[in-house]
C-alpha cells in the first residue's frame, strides 16, 4: 500500500528530485548487521524508499540490546527471536512497498558473494572487524561502495569507500587489531543517541550515492565525539595506498581465505556467556534438518522453533541454538571445549 505523497518531503529537496528518489527506489542495499547501527540505517533507508533491503544478521535479540537497537521490543528479547527476521516485520508496518530479504547467516568468505548477490551498496554495521576486512576485499575486487561506521563509548566515526580502489579500509586499519587492545559496547558501554546519530550519517551517505550525489560525499574520515562535542575530518594519505597490502597491492587474502574464514573456528561471542561453533564443512542452507532436530530432541527439555532455527533449553539453562545455515550458538558457557561436547551430545557430530 502506498500514496503518491509517500516521498513528497524528500522529493521537494532541490538535491534529490523525483530523478533522484526513482534511483532511490529502484537500488538494492545490504545491510551487515541489525544491531544499534543497522537497525536504525535500515529504518531510515526503509522509510526513504530504497527499493530492496538485504537484513543480514546472525544473532538473536537479547535484553542489552533494548537500550538502542531501536525496532526490537521487550517480547522479542524474551522470546529470542533472529534479529534479522523481526527487523523485517518491523520495517514492513513503516513501509510495505520496500522489497526486505532477512538473512540469518553468518558472513564469510564462503558466503559474501551470496549475500550481497546484485547489491547497489552496503551498510557496514557489524561492530565486526573480520567483516569489515572481508567486505573491504569484496568491495576492491567486485567495485561496490560501502559505508563503514563504528561507535562505542560516546565516540564514532563513518567513512564512505567507493570501491573504486584507493584508499581502502585497509588504508585506515591495515590489521585486525588484537581483540585486547579494542575497547567494545560490552566492555566500555555505548551512548544509544551517539548509535543512532552514527547510523544517521551512514544513511545519509548512503543516500547521497544512491540519488546521484557523489560529489557531496566527504572524502576522509569523519571521527565524532558526542560527550566532548568535538568533531574532526581526517584525510588518508595517498602514501597509504602505495603501501596498503589490499588496495596498494591487490592482496586480497580475507576473501580469498575460504574455508579459513572467521567462522572456521570455534568463537566466544562478545560480552556474552556463550560459543559460536562453525556450520560443518560442506554443510548446505537447509543443513541440519531443524524440523527433525526438533523431533529427536522430544522431552530433553524446552523447545523452540523457526523458519531460521531450532533451539534446545536445557533443565540446567544451557541453550543450543542452532541456525539453518548450521551454526550453533551455545548458552551459558564460555568453554569452547564445552560447546563442542554438548554439541556432539545433542546435534551430532
Amino acid at each position: 500500500m502506498s500514496s503518491p505523497s509517500r516521498y513528497d518531503r524528500q522529493t521537494r529537496l532541490g538535491v534529490i528530485g523525483r530523478a533522484g528518489q526513482q534511483r532511490i527506489e529502484q537500488s538494492r542495499v545490504a545491510v551487515l548487521g541489525c544491531g544499534a547501527l543497522g537497525t536504525v540505517a535500515a529504518d531510515i533507508l526503509a522509510r526513504a524508499g530504497v527499493g530492496t533491503l538485504c537484513l543480514i544478521d546472525r544473532d538473536v535479540v537479547e535484553w542489552s540490546n533494548l537500550q538502542r537497537q531501536s525496532l526490537y521490543h521487550e517480547a522479542d528479547a524474551i522470546a529470542g527471536r533472529a534479529k534479522a527476521e523481526v527487523a523485517a516485520e518491523r520495517l514492513t508496518l513503516a513501509n510495505s512497498t520496500v522489497r526486505y530479504e532477512p538473512r540469518v547467516a553468518d558472513v564469510t568468505a564462503d558466503n559474501i558473494g551470496e549475500l550481497l548477490s546484485g547489491v547497489d551498496l552496503a551498510i557496514d554495521a557489524s561492530d565486526n572487524f573480520s567483516i569489515r576486512f572481508l567486505l573491504n576485499d569484496y568491495s576492491l575486487r567486485y567495485r561496490l561502495p560501502w559505508v563503514h561506521g563504528g561507535c562505542v563509548g560516546t565516540t564514532g566515526q563513518v567513512m564512505f569507500f567507493r570501491g573504486e580502489g584507493k584508499p581502502c579500509f585497509r588504508c585506515l586499519v591495515p590489521q585486525p587489531p588484537p581483540s585486547t587492545a579494542v575497547a567494545t559496547c560490552d566492555t566500555a558501554g555505548v551512548l544509544g543517541s551517539a548509535t543512532h546519530a552514527i547510523a544517521s550519517l551512514q544513511a545519509t551517505d548512503a543516500l547521497k550515492w544512491l540519488s546521484g550525489n557523489e560529489q557531496s560525499i566527504r572524502r576522509g574520515v569523519w571521527s565524532l565525539d558526542f560527550w566532548e562535542n568535538r568533531s574532526r575530518e581526517v584525510a588518508l594519505p595517498a602514501a597509504l595506498s602505495e603501501s596498503c597490502p589490499a588496495c596498494g597491492r591487490g592482496e586480497l587474502t580475507f576473501l580469498d581465505a575460504v574455508g579459513e574464514h572467521s567462522g572456521g573456528a570455534a568463537e566466544v561471542l562478545c560480552g556474552r556467556d556463550s560459543v559460536q561453533l562453525p556450520a560443518p564443512r560442506g554443510a548446505g542452507d537447509e543443513i541440519p534438518q531443524l524440523a527433525a532436530l526438533a523431533a529427536r530432541w522430544g522431552q530433553l527439555g524446552e523447545v523452540q522453533t523457526t523458519r531460521f532455527f531450532a533451539r534446545l533449553t536445557l533443565p540446567d539453562q544451557l541453550t543450543l541454538t542452532v541456525f539453518r545455515d548450521g551454526r550453533t550458538v551455545v548458552d551459558g558457557t564460555r568453554d569452547p571445549s564445552k560447546a563442542k561436547s554438548l554439541h556432539a551430545r545433542y546435534v551430532g557430530g
